[in-house]
C-alpha cells in the first residue's frame, strides 16, 4: 500500500485501514541510523534504496522526514500520538543536528540563526546554534564529501523546534554557508547513542 504524506508537517501517515490494524498491535518504536542516499520510506518506484533494505519490520512508519542526502536518526513507530509529538510544529519537540558547512561563520552570523531568519516560507523560530568540533563518533560517509582545498569547513550543532522541508540546509545557505553534510542526532528524548550507521534497534515506547 502506498504511504500518504502529510505535507504540512513533513511526515508519512499510513492509510486508514492500516491505521486500524495498528491500533490492535503493541506499540513499537524503532531507532534507525539512516545512511546517506537512503529514502525515508519503504517503497520507491525508481528502485532507489529505502528503509526496506535495512529494516524487516511491517506496520511502522517514519516520524518526520530525513532527506535522502541527510544521515542519522530516524524514529519509526506504529503510535500515531508519538508521531504527532515528534513532528507537529505546535509540539515544539527539539531536534539536534550536527552540520558540516562550507566556510567559518562569525559570531554575528550565528546570532542571526539563533534569533531567527526569514526564509521564503516565513521566519524561523529561534534555534540553538553552537560551533563544535567534528564529532568523534562520526562515521565515514560514502561517497565522501567533496571539499574545496581553498575553502575551510566547520561544524555546527543546531537545535530546531520546528521541521520545515530542508530547513537546516536553507538556513545555512541563507547566511552564506552551504551545508556539506547533515546528521540528525536526536529527536526529543531519542538519540543515536552509539547506534552504528545502517543499524536499527527497538526501544521502549
Amino acid at each position: 500500500m502506498r504511504n500518504v504524506r502529510n505535507h504540512r508537517c513533513g511526515r508519512y501517515s499510513p492509510p486508514r485501514d492500516a491505521r486500524k490494524a495498528q491500533e490492535s498491535q503493541p506499540t513499537r518504536v524503532i531507532l534507525f541510523n539512516k545512511p546517506f542516499d537512503v529514502l525515508p520510506q519503504f517503497t520507491d518506484e525508481a528502485g532507489r534504496r529505502t528503509l526496506k533494505d535495512f529494516i524487516p519490520v511491517q506496520g511502522v512508519y517514519a516520524a518526520g522526514r530525513l532527506d535522502r542526502d541527510s544521515e542519522g536518526l530516524l524514529v519509526l513507530t506504529n503510535d500515531g500520538a508519538l508521531q504527532a509529538k515528534l513532528t507537529q510544529p505546535g509540539k515544539r519537540t527539539g531536534k539536534i543536528y550536527f552540520v558540516q558547512i562550507e566556510g567559518e561563520p562569525e559570531e554575528d552570523t550565528l546570532a542571526q540563526l539563533r534569533n531567527g531568519i526569514t526564509l521564503n516560507d516565513g521566519p524561523t523560530l529561534p534555534a540553538g546554534i553552537e560551533r563544535v568540533s567534528e564529532p568523534e563518533w562520526l562515521w565515514p560517509r560514502n561517497p565522501a564529501i567533496r571539499e574545496r582545498k581553498t575553502i575551510p569547513t566547520s561544524w555546527l550543532k543546531i537545535t530546531l523546534y520546528e521541521g520545515r522541508n530542508r530547513q537546516v540546509r536553507r538556513m545555512t545557505a541563507h547566511v552564506g554557508f552551504p551545508t556539506l553534510r547533515l546528521i540528525r542526532y536526536a529527536m526529543g528524548n531519542y538519540t543515536l547513542d552509539s547506534l552504528a550507521n545502517g543499524e536499527w534497534r527497538d526501544v521502549a515506547p
